[in-house]
């Protein structure tokens, strides 16, 4: 039987806490400023990418969620594969013996657990599940920052997802892009406590996507060059040091006021540019409540472009929060209770209890006076934690089959 030539990878969702928005570089993708990001773990978020390459396959081919796409349109797509095959095929002319896998067609088969396009960096995880499952395929040498400039040409924030922990994206300054690539700041052991909560407000695709977005703020905003000159610099520095401190008060400050600032950039765009929607502007209204509720700077949101939000906090204010938030954006009866909040950290006994009762009183009384906001508003929680980076995965996860044909086709 001949031998497969097989590699799968899991790759995860990062959350920028620094939003990275503007290119200085639209064909190379290089950002106008630096960005910062939490990695968010796999067991919750991720996309699953098997490549396998043959001698007999004709042509390249790609599935993403069950579905054949062509994968000439994506000139993005097809620089990654383009760039990955030469370093393979650099590889190959070091190694009398090496199989000449640079110069074979490829099946790529990729699946999310989660929204597509939907605000939830679904790009990222996609491009970096690609890159990270060639590289593991053609054997590649290069570090993972190296990679990370490969992943980059796909999706920018996609250096970001090939490593763990807390990641920054260097904007770097050269023409060719050799040094924007991204580097990790702490790994995910450093800051265990600190947890997300994801709150899916809208899955449909939106309207203005991030790359037309993004060069229409560059042509148009005059608030977007102070951001790059200044803000974004020091807010990098400050972050950094908020992490290596484990200071979550800072740490929530600068990524909510990066988060507004973002959204005001897109505002200040012409024609304006609006990704968060009324549930939206709520949830942050909350988490802003809840912290002068509880007296402190507890929680933290940052959405990025989408209505979808983040609520960054620490693990033993994770329940409060899931109380109010589950009591104030109530699940349809509808939903199953496990499909709306799945409690994967057992914080409450049964799914089904959460946003029934409110254990702290001053929780109770914000709760109260906000109200609730019709059932369905926000369709999904998603409670994760901080992750690693891609995973190689054994050749059991494979998405294709013996035939090299996606095992999860839809028509």
């Amino acid at each position: 039987m001949a031998k497969i030539y097989e590699a799968t990878v899991t790759a995860p969702v990062n959350i920028a806490v620094i939003k990275y928005w503007g290119k200085r570089d639209s064909a190379l993708i290089l950002p106008t400023n630096s960005s910062l990001s939490v990695t968010l773990s796999q067991d919750h978020l991720s996309t699953r990418t098997t490549i396998r390459a043959s001698p007999e396959f004709a042509a390249d081919r790609l599935w993403l969620n069950g579905v054949e796409e062509d994968i000439s349109a994506s000139k993005r797509l097809t620089n990654c594969i383009t760039t990955a095959r030469k370093l393979r095929a650099a590889l190959e002319e070091q190694t009398a013996d090496a199989p000449p896998m640079s110069a074979w067609g490829l099946h790529v088969c990729s699946e999310n657990n989660f929204p597509t396009a939907a605000g939830l960096a679904s790009s990222a995880s996609g491009y970096a599940a690609l890159v990270s499952a060639l590289g593991a395929l053609f054997e590649l040498p290069q570090s993972a920052s190296e990679l990370s400039r490969v992943a980059r040409v796909g999706s920018g924030s996609a250096c970001r997802s090939m490593f763990g922990g807390f990641v920054a994206w260097q904007a770097g300054i050269s023409e060719d892009g050799c040094d924007s690539q991204a580097v990790q700041v702490a790994d995910r052991q450093h800051w265990p406590e600190l947890q997300a909560l994801v709150l899916v407000v809208s899955d449909q695709k939106k309207a203005i996507s991030s790359t037309a977005g993004m060069q229409t703020t560059v042509e148009t905003s005059q608030l977007f060059a102070e951001r790059v000159r200044t803000v974004v610099p020091q807010r990098m520095e400050a972050m950094q040091k908020a992490i290596a401190a484990r200071d979550f008060a800072a740490f929530a400050e600068i990524t909510m006021q990066d988060s507004n600032q973002f959204h005001a950039v897109c505002l200040d765009t012409y024609p304006p540019i609006s990704y968060m929607n009324d549930t939206s502007r709520a949830i942050a209204s909350l988490v802003h409540a809840f912290n002068t509720a509880v007296g402190r700077v507890a929680a933290a949101y940052t959405y990025d472009a989408g209505p979808n939000a983040v609520i960054y906090a620490l693990k033993d204010d994770m329940r409060d929060i899931v109380e109010l938030v589950t009591h104030c954006f109530p699940r349809p009866d509808t939903v199953p209770a496990e499909a709306f909040y799945a409690d994967p950290f057992a914080v409450f006994g049964t799914a089904d209890t959460v946003g029934n009762r409110i254990a702290k009183s001053e929780v109770a009384q914000l709760a109260h006076a906000v109200g609730k906001f019709p059932a369905g508003s926000v369709r999904r929680i998603i409670h994760t934690e901080v992750g690693d980076g891609p995973r190689v995965q054994p050749a059991s996860q494979s998405l294709l089959n013996p035939a090299g044909m996606p095992k999860h086709a839809r028509e």
